[in-house]
């Protein structure tokens, strides 16, 4: 991947987060476990894909921070990262309407 010289720490760390959810598997099962906690046989079971599928997607997501898992049981269950997507959720406000741009910039 190429690298562009001087991104700031925060554009480095959202270029992380869009890449993982570029992918439209990806963001299904983000929206997925918006709606509820849920383990990867649950997620089977909703989304139009196979175990090993949903399980390479959910590594992706978790080595970016959007997810966690944890062991229950024979399975893994997966929730939503809070920080990370409360995180996200500021970055693109900031993004479409920066601090500096006063008031009324985005009403």
């Amino acid at each position: 991947m190429k690298t562009i010289p001087n991104l700031t720490t925060d554009e480095e760390r959202a270029a992380a987060y869009f890449r993982a959810l570029g992918n439209p598997a990806r963001v299904a099962i983000v929206s997925e476990l918006a709606r509820r906690n849920a383990c990867v046989s649950q997620l089977v079971a909703t989304l139009p894909l196979a175990q090993s599928t949903v399980s390479q997607h959910l590594k992706v997501l978790r080595e970016a921070g959007i997810v966690r898992g944890e062991v229950e049981g024979p399975g893994a269950c997966y929730c939503l990262e809070p920080e990370a997507i409360r995180w996200l959720a500021r970055f693109c406000m900031e993004l479409c309407c920066p601090p500096e741009a006063g008031e009324g910039c985005c009403s």
